[in-house]
């Protein structure tokens, strides 16, 4: 656990709203991308893994209003060499196969994490 209450390092879930999904698809989904992002993570920036391992793992759930939004989202992070992870819904359940849901950024710092996502609301 981070000392203190104050965390250096976060990872974020941004939700597509625009597609309605119950509350247990969202969650689905955003593990997901939660589970992808820190794989990812822990083989290729496995310094910053830890880290944000160490001080326990930090996720912020955030929302966005459509697929454009979360490809722009890719861009920046990937602009940043941010990990993140796109996650597209096989298509069994509430939407059609291959639907992007939610992209997942991080685990970084916060500061670089916020330079993509710092101006997205919370998901409510």
């Amino acid at each position: 656990m981070a000392k203190g209450g104050s965390f250096k390092y976060k990872m974020v879930i941004i939700m597509r709203t625009d597609l309605n999904m119950s509350l247990g698809k969202m969650v689905a989904q955003a593990c997901h991308a939660a589970v992808a992002c820190s794989e990812l993570s822990k083989r290729n920036q496995t310094k910053h893994w830890r880290r944000w391992r160490d001080e326990g793992g930090k996720k912020v759930a955030l929302e966005a209003d459509s697929h454009d939004e979360l490809e722009e989202l890719a861009i920046k992070a990937e602009q940043l060499d941010l990990t993140y992870e796109l996650i597209q819904d096989a298509g069994h359940t509430e939407v059609p196969p291959g639907t992007t849901t939610c992209i997942g950024i991080g685990p970084n710092l916060e500061h670089m994490v916020d330079k993509v996502t710092g101006n997205l609301p919370l998901l409510k």
